[in-house]
């Protein structure tokens, strides 16, 4: 949408400091009127188990659309388990697990005033007088953001966990406010890997066969305790074969555990990564070695309900991350739990004239914690402003359609 240049600059696409090479990106949308617009220094705000990370940023509002009004923002933490087609009789697959209100104008005597962070003090320079900042603060039980991937034929939005900023004008909350009037903004809460992680996990397993004297022991690890999405997983297999028995290969299997607690007690699991390996280990025989596996989302993208991060709209995800809890924290507040396991089987040739018609599978399983390692971000004095634009023509017939529907 191009803004009236009487009020939002239509070349304001980047704001300029000009102390430093560094640029930071700052998100900016604005609603379908035109006269409302939020900016945001990022999307992803990092759950560190004991506190979150604050949500700062700038309502930039015309000054005759307010009128005398009160200008609000609102954070919305949702879980949503239905598609929007299937809602009925006014009851939608949706439920709100967190909402947080605040008052960005007038200022509520009552309502704490933190300093403002760099950003913001940046914004409110180059946007004027009637820009306004605010600050949200989430509450550290909430779940990190969750897509369920959708089957090929789904449309609209996915199911899963999602958080949502907007912005509005009302004379008080109770009013009803069209999309047409309202800007939203998605944004993500995300959790990286712990800076010290521990020793990576270990498992065995021992198995007696008839007719040998000694058992087969079969030990699998890992040398650490997290994984990063994308890079490959060393898994230690050693084998002590005392046995008759042949193995004639080597299995290796990651699997996603979904457990989808608010509503139910359903639990998903989906293989994301499997691998044969030929390798024969003799009878009375050992055996070691180190085996990459790297589980990704483009080997399953046709996978229905297998749990991603959160999907950004026009941005690429991943496999969920790990589910990292608080201890004490109640389970059901964060709606989907997602965990990993790798498993390690043997296929062990049963031998004589039957061979592999009674082979036997001998296996051992390891906790998996999958995550993005944290990013290092540096100081920008160089601001360049991302605007979303190629959604804003659906979204403004989306509020035409929505205003004719409540008119009809």
């Amino acid at each position: 949408m191009t803004e009236p240049s009487s009020f939002f600059p239509s070349s304001q696409k980047r704001l300029n400091i000009n102390f430093m090479a560094h640029i930071s990106r700052v998100y900016k949308k604005t609603c379908s009127n035109g006269k409302l617009a939020i900016y945001l220094g990022k999307r992803d705000f990092v759950d560190h188990v004991d506190m979150v990370d604050p949500i700062d940023g700038v309502v930039l509002v015309d000054p005759d659309y307010l009128k005398g009004r009160k200008m609000f923002v609102m954070l919305t933490c949702a879980f949503r388990y239905g598609h929007d087609d299937l809602d009925v009789i006014g009851l939608t697959f949706r439920k709100d697990l967190y909402v947080q209100v605040l008052q960005v104008f007038p200022p509520e005597p009552t309502s704490p005033q933190g300093p403002l962070t760099v950003l913001q003090e940046r914004l409110l320079q180059k946007l004027g007088d009637n820009a306004y900042p605010f600050t949200l603060q989430m509450v550290v039980n909430l779940p990190c953001s969750v897509t369920l991937q959708p089957g090929p034929e789904d449309a609209g939005k996915a199911c899963g966990i999602d958080f949502e900023v907007k912005s509005f004008c009302a004379e008080n909350l109770e009013e009803k406010i069209s999309k047409r009037d309202s800007v939203r903004l998605v944004v993500r809460k995300v959790q990286f890997a712990i800076p010290e992680p521990g020793p990576g996990p270990c498992a065995q397993t021992t198995r007696r066969f008839l007719l040998s004297a000694q058992p087969l022991q079969l030990q699998a690890s890992m040398d650490r305790e997290v994984h990063y999405h994308g890079k490959p997983i060393a898994v230690n297999v050693s084998i002590n074969n005392c046995t008759n028995k042949v193995i004639k290969k080597i299995k290796i299997s990651v699997d996603q555990i979904t457990d989808v607690v608010l509503y139910s007690l359903d639990k998903y699991t989906k293989t994301v990564f499997i691998q044969e390996f030929m390798e024969t280990v003799a009878a009375n025989s050992s055996f070691s070695k180190s085996f990459e596996v790297t589980p990704l989302l483009a080997a399953n993208c046709q996978k229905q309900g297998l749990a991603l991060d959160g999907k950004l709209k026009h941005g690429d995800t991943n496999l969920a991350s790990s589910t990292i809890l608080q201890p004490g924290m109640n389970k059901e507040l964060l709606g989907i739990l997602v965990s990993y396991k790798v498993r390690v089987n043997l296929m062990v040739s049963g031998g004589g004239i039957l061979g592999d018609l009674i082979a036997s599978d001998v296996g051992v399983e390891l906790p998996l914690i999958l995550m993005h390692p944290k990013p290092s971000h540096g100081d920008s004095e160089d601001i360049v402003i991302e605007e979303f634009a190629r959604q804003e023509r659906r979204e403004s017939q989306e509020a035409l359609e929505e205003e004719g529907d409540e008119g009809s």
